[in-house]
């Protein structure tokens, strides 16, 4: 069998707070929903406005991290993969395609939340697998925002 390739990248803002839950075996799990904002020209080469909205899931540390840190107006980088679902609900058969986030990079040099004026610094969060020593070793840097109009696509 081929090998397939499923990897998403996304950068947008929250639409709501994240919701944290358990399952029954104890094990976090958040979900949340990003607009993603493009621009485009139409046939008559008039600019347009445009917003997407995608699920995202996060599981383990990596959801009490967003659950905490993130809410509604916040934006992020995600790196993660499609993930479909389906279900029964009310007789009805559904089904849902999500990103199941694997790395949840924070945007927002502040937190700007109800009651929080809490300084939050930009560092990528992941489940991946890496040590502390690593993580401490890595050099602190200002990060300036992205400015979507420098981006050449």
């Amino acid at each position: 069998m081929a090998r397939s390739l499923n990897q998403v990248v996304l950068m947008g803002n929250l639409t709501r707070d994240p919701e944290l839950r358990q399952t029954p075996s104890g094990q976090n799990v958040v979900s949340f929903s990003l607009a993603l904002n493009r621009s485009y020209k139409d046939q008559n080469g008039e600019w347009q406005e445009s917003t997407d909205y995608v699920d995202i899931v996060a599981w383990g540390s990596l959801a009490e991290r967003v659950s905490q840190y993130l809410f509604k107006g916040s934006r992020c980088l995600i790196q993660g993969r499609l993930q479909s679902r389906s279900w029964e609900q009310e007789g009805q058969k559904r089904s849902k395609v999500e990103v199941l986030a694997n790395d949840v990079t924070f945007l927002d040099n502040k937190s700007n939340g109800p009651s929080d004026n809490t300084e939050i610094k930009t560092e990528p969060i992941s489940t991946s697998k890496s040590s502390k020593k690593d993580q401490t070793e890595e050099e602190e840097f200002e990060e300036e925002p992205i400015n979507l109009d420098e981006i050449p696509f």
